[in-house]
């Protein structure tokens, strides 16, 4: 049997998605499709419209065959430690093809703006020089791309593609990346076809509009109650508050962050305001976003110290193809293979805890099932 992989989040899922992965099995027919996906809480730093299970469920219905969860640790930081994370899954279960979306669709542009970038000091030298001046790491990474090779990277999508193909180069990794090109505007916060952004649906969801056009039912159904990350404010404020001399101690949390923390907590009246008071031209909205989380969730520097390599497989939900893939590989894949919370680790335990947050603002039944779910739920079959 041979895999695909895809890394997705699915925030929410929607037909640019169904698209992906039927174009995926256009090119690999008799391939496995393994999907990397984030659980609760996402790269950008916000909590997911729909909890992991409900995500899993409709990955499935739509065509994946195998769901395997992208631990917290990884999940909720920059571009390069996500891909990082994705990458050291899809190689662990000897996936040999990654396909993900692309603005440019070009795979050749971005192989070698990943080489420009692999042990060459003139790129570090220029991105400390670009750094220096205060610019933000993304932008610094594109300014000093385009000085050494003239080819422009400024592009979401592109810029997490070019972080994965790093990462099979540095890990060794026998995948080969292919890109497909996105059939819409990343940052359009306009609903003006079928196939629209995650981004302009959630913007569409904040201002109450009808998105039923532009999702699947089943997406439709599990994103009610809505919520996003604003309702978790009123306890991020309180911890902020009462831990004011010990932020620090956050991952993610720098000496400039944790001062800036304590200056506009008091002042700011939600989450977003917080975020738009404290960012400046280093600080990013989204590293900001990302730092919150790592607040609200209880995640330190010292656990990240210790969980900076994937420790295990967590199989979220599988078909008959996805559970023979795995019992056909089962002995080569050098990684525990999780389905239940049998054996408590500390990126477990970690699971837990971030479950636990993120089922906080929820009514009781809710939030108890979503909790008990996080160590009693066994993968879901279709």
């Amino acid at each position: 049997m041979k895999a695909v992989g895809i890394i997705c989040e699915y925030n929410p899922f929607h037909y640019g998605h169904i698209y992906h992965i039927n174009q995926v099995k256009k090119l690999f027919p008799n391939h496995v499709i393994i999907l990397i996906m984030s659980g609760h809480f996402l790269q950008r730093g916000e909590a997911s419209l729909i909890n992991k299970w409900d995500k899993t469920r409709i990955a499935l219905e739509y065509g994946i065959d195998l769901v395997v969860e992208l631990p917290f640790p990884f999940a909720t930081q920059s571009a390069d430690i996500f891909a990082y994370g994705s990458i050291s899954l899809l190689k662990a279960l000897h996936v040999e093809k990654l396909v993900f979306g692309s603005e440019s669709g070009d795979i050749e542009k971005i192989i070698t703006l990943a080489n420009t970038q692999l042990n060459n000091k003139e790129y570090d030298n220029e991105v400390k020089k670009l750094l220096d001046k205060g610019l933000n790491y993304p932008t610094s990474l594109s300014k000093a791309l385009f000085n050494l090779t003239g080819i422009t990277v400024d592009t979401p999508n592109d810029i997490l593609g070019l972080s994965y193909v790093r990462e099979i180069i540095e890990q060794k990794a026998n995948i080969e990346p292919i890109c497909i090109k996105r059939t819409n505007n990343y940052h359009s916060t306009k609903l003006d076809k079928k196939i629209s952004s995650a981004t302009s649906i959630r913007v569409a969801l904040k201002k109450k509009q009808d998105i039923s056009s532009y999702v699947p039912k089943e997406t439709l159904k599990a994103i009610k109650p809505y919520h996003t990350i604003e309702n978790y404010y009123p306890f991020l404020k309180f911890k902020i508050l009462t831990e004011l001399n010990d932020l620090d101690m956050y991952q993610t949390v720098d000496e400039g962050l944790g001062a800036r923390l304590k200056k506009f907590i008091v002042m700011s009246k939600s989450y977003e305001e917080l975020i738009e008071n404290i960012k400046t031209k280093r600080y990013t909205y989204q590293k900001i976003s990302r730092m919150l989380v790592h607040l609200l969730c209880n995640f330190t520097k010292d656990e990240a110290d210790d969980m900076r390599k994937i420790k295990y497989i967590r199989v979220l939900g599988f078909t008959s193809n996805g559970q023979l893939y795995l019992k056909t590989y089962k002995k080569q894949i050098n990684l525990p293979i999780i389905t239940n919370f049998t054996k408590m680790n500390d990126m477990l335990s970690l699971e837990l805890r971030a479950a636990c947050v993120y089922a906080s603002i929820l009514d009781e039944d809710d939030k108890q099932k979503l909790i008990e779910a996080e160590y009693k739920q066994k993968p879901i079959m279709k």
